[in-house]
């Protein structure tokens, strides 16, 4: 009787080394996206960061479109490396770039500039790509400001 209680508690061993195999792979492919994610919201949140950073400028200064684009580059610097071309600027009333009301459909509504930043986030981690179907995602933020200087004549 004695051995073939050792032998069934072998079996049972092997048993449980499969059973932790199989789960540790699906902790570790968790663990990863969620490594991922996190790496990815990091991003979105400096990129939001610079694209609020521009837009501030242009409230203030709302004709220096290179300005806007220099000062988000320049905020977003030391996380991801944008360019000129992932940044968008565009104004409420591109007419009148400068502070003041335009009325539209009856209604004033005040001039505005927005400032759009589109980035291409890549999947760092090798499982993760597979696990989504792509290698990037792209993050995009976008910031309206209320355009306060210069004076509308």
């Amino acid at each position: 009787m004695k051995k073939s209680m050792n032998k069934s508690r072998k079996g049972e061993r092997g048993q449980s080394l499969v059973e932790l195999a199989i789960s540790l792979i699906v902790i570790l492919m968790l663990l990863l996206g969620a490594v991922e994610f996190s790496l990815a919201l990091f991003q979105y949140v400096t990129i939001r960061d610079a694209a609020q950073e521009g837009a501030l400028y242009g409230s203030i200064t709302p004709t220096d479109e290179a300005g806007m684009k220099a000062r988000a580059i320049d905020a977003a610097s030391d996380v991801v490396q944008l360019t000129a071309g992932d940044i968008g600027v565009s104004w409420s009333n591109p007419s009148k770039k400068c502070e003041g009301l335009t009325v539209t459909g009856g209604v004033p509504v005040p001039n505005s500039i927005t400032v759009t930043i589109t980035y291409n986030h890549v999947i760092a981690l090798p499982l993760v790509g597979p696990m989504i179907g792509d290698n990037d995602i792209t993050l995009t933020a976008s910031v309206t400001d209320t355009i306060l200087t210069p004076y509308c004549n």
